[in-house]
C-alpha cells in the first residue's frame, strides 16, 4: 500500500539538467531573489547598504521589480501599504544596523495593523554572529533583538542553503492571520559568496487557515438568536479578511445596528439603515453599544479609540472573535472565538436564525442624530467643510493614507470610507510620517486609481524626501498637506492640559516651490477651492502637492467628563 506520505514529487528532466548545472555567476543574493520570484512575489522595496550589497546586485539579474525609497522608515511604510492593498507579502530589502533600525517604526505600525511585511536584512558577516564584539561596520551584540517585539516572527539564516527555507517561513508566517511583519537576516558573507546551489523554483508556503472551533460558534449563534437588541462592532479584521459581504448579510439577518472601528473603515456601508458609522468617540455611541444584551465584536481587540478611551463598559454579553490571540478578551470578558473573521462570520452565517426587529434603525437613526446635534452645537465649519472637500475630490475606488493628524481625526469618525481597504492611517502605531510613503506603496500595488495622502505640515517634514521618489517613478499619487504652523494636534493638547504649549510651533518650507524643486507639481489652495483643486490634481498623471493654510480643530472629547 502507498501512503500519502510516501509520495515524492520526481524532477523533470529539464529540472535535472537545470539542478546539476546552475547558470555561473550567482550568489547568495540570488537565492533570496530566486525564492521570492518562486513564491510569487513581483515587487521589492527597500534601500541599498554595504552588507546588502549581494542582494542587490541579484536584483539585477531578476525579473523582480524594485522601488526604492529614500529612509528607510518609509521604505517599510511603502511596503506596509502595498501588503495592505493586494492582501500579499511585500518584501523589504535593508541593509544592516542603522538601515535596519530606521525601519523599527515603520515594522511597528505593520505589526498594529497586520499589515504583511517580509523584511530581509543584511548582517555582519557570519564570524561576528552570537554577541561577540568584532568591531564590524553597523555591528550590533544582537541585531534581531531589536525585532523581536515588534514582528511575528524572527528568522536568522547562517548558510546558504538555509535561505529558501527561512524566506518561506518567514513569507508563511506573515500572511497567516493576523497577517503581520516578519523578519529575516542573513549575513553579508553568506550574501556575497558564489553559490553553485540549484537555482529556487516553486516554493510553498501557503499560509494557514484560522478557522472557529465550532461549539463556540453553536454558543454564539444561540446567543445572537435570543438577543432582544444585539449591536455588532467590526474592525479591520473584517476588511483584512474580505468578509465585509458576509458582515452585511449577518447583521442584515440580526437586524443588528454595527459600527465600524477606525481600522475597519468601510466594513459596513456608512448609509445603510444600521449603520452607526465609525463614531466611537462619542458617548452616545458608546452607551449605544453599552445598551446591548449581545455585543458581537469581529476583528477588534476593542483598544484605546475604539472603546472610547477605556470608557466602554459592556453590560450584555460580548462575543469577540479575533485572529490574533493576544487581544481576544484582553480588555472585556467575552465568549472568546480566536479565528480569521471571514471563516468565523461564515458559520455563523450557516447557523444563525433570521430575526426581525423593527426598531434597529430607528434606533441606529437616533444616535447619528444626537451624535450631529452634538456636533451642530460646537462651531466647527470650517472643519466639516474641509473634509466634505476632500469625500467630493476623491474617487469611491481610490484608497486614501492619512497620517497622525487633525484631518485625520476627523476623517477617523466621520469620513465615508465607501469601498472596503480604501481608507488607512497610521492610527494602529500612531508614528508621523506614514501617510506619503503609505501611498507611493498603494500607487504601486494598483496603478489604476490615483491615490491621496493626507498630512499635517509637521507629519510630511518626515516625508519630503520621498518627493523624489515619487518624480523617479512617476506615482500618480497626490499629497495634501494641511498647514497650521505646527504639531496642531499637540499644541491642541498641551493647550488644553497646562493653559499654553510647548515645543509645537515649527519653522517650515514653502512645500509648495519644495515640491516645484523636486519636479513635482504643487498648488496653494483655499478650503473653498480644496475640492476642485485636489480633484484636478487627482485627475492629472504623475504626483502633485496641494497645501492648505488652515488651523483646524478637534470636536470636543466625551471620555473625560
Amino acid at each position: 500500500m502507498t501512503h500519502d506520505h510516501d509520495l515524492v514529487l520526481r524532477p523533470t528532466a529539464a529540472q535535472t539538467e537545470a539542478a546539476l548545472n546552475p547558470p555561473p555567476g550567482r550568489n547568495g543574493g540570488d537565492l533570496v531573489v530566486e525564492t521570492l520570484t518562486g513564491l510569487g512575489a513581483t515587487t521589492v522595496f527597500g534601500l541599498p547598504g554595504q552588507h546588502a550589497l549581494g542582494m542587490f546586485d541579484a536584483l539585477r539579474r531578476s525579473d523582480l521589480a524594485y522601488v526604492g525609497l529614500r529612509v528607510e522608515n518609509n521604505a517599510g511604510f511603502a511596503a506596509d501599504a502595498y501588503g495592505r492593498i493586494t492582501g500579499e507579502a511585500a518584501p523589504l530589502l535593508l541593509s544592516t544596523g542603522p538601515g535596519a533600525l530606521t525601519s523599527l517604526a515603520a515594522l511597528q505600525e505593520a505589526a498594529a495593523a497586520s499589515a504583511p511585511v517580509l523584511a530581509i536584512s543584511s548582517q555582519v558577516p557570519t564570524a561576528g554572529l552570537g554577541g561577540g564584539r568584532r568591531g564590524h561596520l553597523h555591528e550590533l551584540p544582537d541585531q534581531a533583538a531589536s525585532f523581536r517585539g515588534v514582528v511575528k516572527s524572527v528568522h536568522t539564516v547562517r548558510t546558504q542553503s538555509q535561505i529558501p527555507s527561512a524566506i518561506a517561513e518567514a513569507w508563511e508566517s506573515a500572511l497567516t492571520a493576523p497577517h503581520g511583519p516578519v523578519w529575516v537576516e542573513i549575513p553579508q558573507d553568506v550574501l556575497l559568496a558564489g553559490t553553485t546551489l540549484p537555482v529556487v523554483t516553486a516554493v510553498d508556503a501557503a499560509p494557514h487557515d484560522l478557522p472557529p472551533r465550532p461549539e463556540l460558534t453553536a454558543v454564539a449563534a444561540d446567543l445572537l438568536a435570543g438577543a432582544s437588541r444585539p449591536a455588532i462592532i467590526a474592525g479591520g479584521g473584517v476588511v483584512r479578511a474580505d468578509a465585509s459581504g458576509k458582515l452585511r448579510a449577518l447583521a442584515e439577518r440580526l437586524d443588528a445596528p454595527v459600527v465600524t472601528t477606525f481600522g475597519g473603515k468601510g466594513a459596513f456601508p456608512w448609509n445603510h439603515p444600521l449603520s452607526l458609522q465609525s463614531w466611537l468617540e462619542d458617548r452616545h455611541t458608546t452607551d449605544f453599544l453599552e445598551d446591548a444584551d449581545v455585543l458581537l465584536v469581529v476583528g477588534s481587540g476593542l483598544g484605546e479609540l475604539s472603546s472610547n478611551y477605556y470608557t466602554f463598559k459592556p453590560r450584555g454579553r460580548v462575543i469577540q472573535i479575533e485572529a490574533d490571540l493576544g487581544k481576544l478578551e484582553s480588555n472585556h470578558p467575552a465568549l472568546g472565538i480566536h479565528a480569521d473573521a471571514r471563516l468565523a462570520l461564515s458559520a455563523l452565517l450557516e447557523t444563525v436564525p433570521e430575526r426581525r426587529d423593527p426598531t434597529a434603525a430607528d434606533r441606529a437613526r437616533a444616535v447619528l442624530d444626537q451624535v450631529r446635534e452634538r456636533i451642530d452645537a460646537q462651531e466647527l465649519t470650517l472643519e466639516r467643510q474641509v473634509l466634505a472637500a476632500v469625500r467630493e475630490a476623491l474617487p469611491d475606488r481610490s484608497p486614501s493614507f492619512w497620517d497622525m493628524t487633525i484631518l485625520a481625526y476627523w476623517a477617523w469618525s466621520a469620513f465615508d470610507a465607501r469601498r472596503p481597504n480604501t481608507m488607512h492611517s497610521a492610527q494602529g502605531a500612531g508614528g508621523l510620517g506614514y501617510a506619503f510613503p503609505a501611498a507611493l506603496g498603494a500607487a504601486v500595488a494598483d496603478p489604476t486609481h490615483p491615490v491621496l495622502a493626507v498630512s499635517g505640515d509637521g507629519g510630511a517634514l518626515y516625508s519630503v524626501a520621498e518627493l523624489a521618489t515619487a518624480r523617479q517613478h512617476g506615482l500618480d499619487v497626490t499629497w495634501l498637506i494641511v498647514d497650521d504652523g505646527g504639531y496642531g494636534i499637540l499644541r491642541e493638547y498641551m493647550t488644553d492640559a497646562f493653559g499654553e504649549p510647548t515645543a509645537t510651533e515649527l519653522t517650515r518650507p514653502d512645500y509648495v516651490a519644495l515640491a516645484e524643486s523636486f519636479g513635482v507639481p504643487g498648488v496653494r489652495t483655499t478650503p473653498e477651492n480644496l475640492a476642485a483643486d485636489l480633484a484636478k490634481c487627482l485627475a492629472e498623471p504623475g504626483p502633485s502637492v496641494v497645501v492648505l493654510p488652515a488651523l483646524l480643530r478637534m470636536f470636543a472629547p466625551t471620555h473625560l467628563g
